[in-house]
């Protein structure tokens, strides 16, 4: 199952560090969300443009998850030449992971 099917996401930047909020649809799906979708997971995605350290918090009050990426964006705002300076194309990019269900092994 790919995240985007019981998720939405919402991104922001502050110079070279991008932030990636995860909200399930369902609230149901928050618990099952948080035990699967790990700083390490979201680390491992994007290894390829993230080359700092990634850290999760858990918002459960309002049932969401917030990535906070650390070097992320190619020097920032004001210093990348690339298309998406602000990275908002990041959260849809994660929302295009796979998932697995952990208690059985399989897709959900």
């Amino acid at each position: 199952m790919k995240l985007k099917e019981i998720a939405h996401a919402r991104t922001g930047d502050k110079g070279e560090i991008s932030n990636i909020s995860v909200i399930p649809y369902d609230e149901k799906d928050y618990k099952w969300l948080r035990e699967t979708l790990t700083a390490e997971k979201v680390r491992e995605w994007f290894q390829d443009i993230c080359h700092g350290e990634v850290v999760r918090y858990e918002l459960d009050g309002v049932r969401a998850l917030n990535f906070v990426l650390d070097k992320a964006l190619g020097g920032g705002v004001t210093r990348s030449l690339a298309l998406d300076k602000h990275g908002k194309t990041l959260g849809m990019a994660l929302l295009d992971m796979e998932l697995e269900n952990n208690i059985s092994g399989e897709s959900v």
